[in-house]
């Protein structure tokens, strides 16, 4: 369980200034974080510490990450998105 502190902390990291990540990450953020498990909170964590580009690429779906934890969350969130 994060704290508030770390949470609104996550909030800032969350905002990328990309808008097409804010869409996506600061949404998810706000409405699903809390409810992920303890290993897919440290891969969101985990996740913001890759560069914009990367992120752009694999919510664009032009890629995946090679880091099957990243991979892992990424789908996680584009689910999110685009539930099928």
């Amino acid at each position: 369980m994060v704290s508030d502190t770390e949470f609104n902390r996550l909030f800032w990291h969350s905002r990328r200034g990309m808008l097409e990540l804010d869409v996506l990450l600061v949404p998810f953020l706000k409405e699903a974080f809390r409810d992920l498990s303890a290993d897919d909170q440290a891969r969101y964590v985990k996740l913001l510490e890759c560069e914009d580009q990367d992120m752009f690429g694999w919510f664009m779906q032009k890629g995946i990450p090679e880091d099957p934890d990243l991979a892992r969350i990424v789908k996680i969130i584009l689910d999110r998105v685009q539930p099928e």
